[in-house]
C-alpha cells in the first residue's frame, strides 16, 4: 500500500488504519481550472495523485487525497505569504466554511473514490490572534491557512462531520473500504 503524499498529517492517520504502507509524494501541478468546482477539484488532485503513483507502482494499492477550503464558491488554498493567510483568516471570521477532502483508491481490480465535505464555523477572530497564529508559522502550508489539528483549532466554533477529513484523510471511509476488499 503507498500513500500518494507527503503530508505527515495523512501519514500519522494512515497509520491508524494500517501499520503496512510507504510514502511516494505525487508531485502534480495543482492549479485550480477555469470554471472547475471545488469538488471536483478535489476529486481531481486525488485521482491525478493515485494515477501518477500507480504508474510507478501497477501492483500496489494506491491512496491519493486532496483536500481544500471553501468559502462560498470560492477555493481557499495554501497562502501564497502571510498577507495571503491574513486575508484568507479573515474571511472565514466568524462565518460557516466547508473542507472538502477527496479519497482515490486504486487496487489492482479496481478504484475507489470518495468525497466528504464537512461544515466548520468559525469564531469572530481577533486582529491579533490572526496575527499570531500566522506568526506560528502553522498557517504557511495549510488549505484555508490553518490546521485544525494544531493551534488552528483554536477558531472552530463547531464543526458537522468528518473531523479526520478536515485534517486530511477520511480514516473511517478508509477502514471500512479496506475491510470490505480484505486488505
Amino acid at each position: 500500500m503507498i500513500l500518494a503524499s507527503q503530508s505527515p498529517r495523512r501519514k500519522e492517520l494512515l497509520s491508524k488504519v494500517t501499520g503496512h504502507f510507504t510514502i511516494a509524494p505525487a508531485n502534480i501541478d495543482e492549479t485550480v481550472d477555469i470554471n472547475e468546482t471545488p469538488k471536483y477539484y478535489v476529486e481531481r488532485m486525488a485521482k491525478n495523485k493515485a494515477e501518477k503513483i500507480k504508474e510507478l507502482y501497477p501492483d500496489e494499492v494506491i491512496i491519493g487525497c486532496g483536500t481544500t477550503v471553501v468559502l462560498g464558491d470560492t477555493i481557499l488554498g495554501k497562502p501564497i505569504d502571510d498577507q495571503d493567510a491574513y486575508a484568507m483568516l479573515s474571511s472565514l471570521s466568524g462565518k460557516t466554511h466547508q473542507v472538502m477532502t477527496a479519497v482515490c483508491v486504486i487496487t489492482p481490480e479496481n478504484v475507489y473514490e470518495h468525497t466528504e465535505i464537512v461544515d466548520v464555523v468559525f469564531y469572530e477572530l481577533e486582529d491579533g490572534h490572526i496575527k499570531q497564529y500566522i506568526k506560528s508559522g502553522e498557517a504557511s502550508d495549510k488549505a484555508g491557512a490553518y490546521g485544525i489539528q494544531d493551534q488552528g483549532s483554536l477558531f472552530v466554533k463547531s464543526i458537522s462531520g468528518d473531523y479526520f477529513s478536515v485534517v486530511g484523510l477520511p480514516i473511517g471511509y478508509l477502514n471500512q473500504l479496506f475491510t470490505e476488499l480484505g486488505r
